[in-house]
């Protein structure tokens, strides 16, 4: 089969041939139906995040069932399936206390399935599994708890966008923060999971959600999803304007959504007293964001992160297909660009360009 392979940070995808082996228990052959352009994975291309390499990138996907292995009961042949990058043991401390998005084991088989061991190799080498996904591929093989089955009236492009960027930007205004009906929201960075938080807060009937970028276009376009003001951080001073426009205090909650230390600062700084600020973004690995330690505690700043939206994957990914299915999320307007799999280079310089909206490989 075709996949993308990195075989070096700062250096394109190797779109080639390689081998892929049969489903182990517990395990799921999915064949790739579409899979998102993340600029997760672009950290990791740029060296800002390190993992095993070489290694088949791509953790936003969907597909079809092809084979299970001996064991798998919740998912059969044929079906579609959403694909989650955080599959979840389902014994460790936190699957056990209900927050599966923060599994132990997950994170201590980075770039392996849970087992410890690789289904991709090429010539004798093994190539390693980016999220336990790898959906930069023509196939996977998976984990059964990373399938979370999705009727066929989802086209599998928006159901790949609910397997990243839409449950992470949704999952952080809805399941974390919890928004409170009128408050004001300003979200700082517009891609795919900001417009996404744009859309939780919308939901949750935010009465201003304040979209804040460096992008006249990603502004304009944040528009069609629920922001009623735009501020252009190039041009005005961001943390001013969002008070200017809150009458003065600050936003209730504000969302990082970019991935920095500098952005991270921003929300923190345009928060009223009180207000709540969630970190959404992954900033590059060492990146220190500097905090006012005193208006933190005279302040009563509330200040979290949230991975994945914290959402439940099998609890809350079925709940965002009843909203887009209902016609509550807009999410095939999400999607602006599609690649195929030849292109992904291509994708990703498109990304870096500051394309809108989101990006999305069809196979």
């Amino acid at each position: 089969m075709k996949a993308a392979v990195m075989y070096d940070y700062n250096t394109p995808l190797v779109v080639e041939d390689v081998e892929l082996d049969a489903p182990k228990e517990g395990e799921v052959l999915i064949r790739t139906g579409a899979a998102g352009i993340c600029r997760s994975d672009y950290h990791f291309m740029k060296g800002e995040a390190k993992t095993l390499l070489p290694v088949v990138l791509g953790h936003e996907g969907a597909g079809t069932v092809e084979a299970v292995g001996p064991g798998v009961s919740t998912v059969q042949q044929g079906d579609n399936v959403i694909l989650s990058f955080v599959p979840n043991c389902g014994r460790c401390f936190f699957c056990t206390t209900g927050r599966a998005n923060l599994c132990d084991l997950h994170a201590a088989t980075a770039g392996t399935l849970f087992d410890g061991t690789m289904r991709l190799h090429k010539d004798g080498q093994r190539i390693s599994h980016f999220g336990k996904v790898a959906c930069f591929a023509e196939r996977t093989v998976v984990p059964e708890s990373g399938c979370i089955p999705v009727s066929q009236d989802v086209p599998l492009g928006v159901a790949a966008l609910i397997g990243c960027s839409v449950t992470t930007g949704v999952g952080a205004s809805v399941f974390n923060a919890q928004i409170e009906p009128g408050s004001t929201v300003a979200v700082v960075g517009c891609g795919g999971v900001g417009l996404n938080v744009i859309q939780g807060a919308r939901l949750l009937n935010a009465s201003q959600v304040i979209a804040v970028d460096i992008r006249e276009g990603a502004l304009e376009f944040a528009t069609k999803f629920g922001a009623t003001h735009s501020v252009n951080a190039t041009h005005q001073d961001a943390v001013a304007r969002v008070k200017e426009i809150t009458g003065g205090r600050g936003a209730d909650y504000t969302f990082e959504v970019y991935g920095s230390a500098e952005t991270v600062e921003t929300a923190y700084d345009m928060a009223r007293k009180g207000g709540t600020v969630v970190v959404v973004g992954i900033a590059p690995v060492g990146e220190t964001a500097g905090i006012n330690a005193v208006s933190l505690v005279r302040e009563e700043k509330v200040l979290k992160g949230t991975y994945y939206g914290s959402a439940r994957c099998h609890v809350d990914m079925p709940r965002i297909v009843d909203m887009y299915l209902s016609r509550r999320l807009d999410l095939d307007e999400l999607i602006t660009r599609r690649y195929s799999l030849d292109q992904i280079n291509e994708a990703y310089e498109d990304l870096e360009a500051g394309g809108i909206g989101r990006g999305v490989i069809v196979f």
